[in-house]
């Protein structure tokens, strides 16, 4: 999957949920966002980490 993959699914899931809120203001979308594909991408990398951190870290850049 390319960075470019990423994006599009983001997009997807970002018209959906416009659509989704049927006339409703949204609200606070960014911090919606990150607070989940934060907590996904954490769960992920630590899984294929083995729960390992440090290489959680290193497979992150931080």
């Amino acid at each position: 999957m390319s960075t470019n993959e990423i994006a599009d699914c983001v997009r997807r899931t970002l018209n959906r949920y416009f659509r989704d809120l049927d006339g409703e203001a949204p609200c606070a979308i960014y911090d919606m966002v990150l607070k989940n594909v934060e907590q996904s991408m954490l769960e992920t990398v630590m899984r294929h980490a083995g729960g390992n951190q440090t290489i959680a870290a290193e497979m992150l850049g931080i």
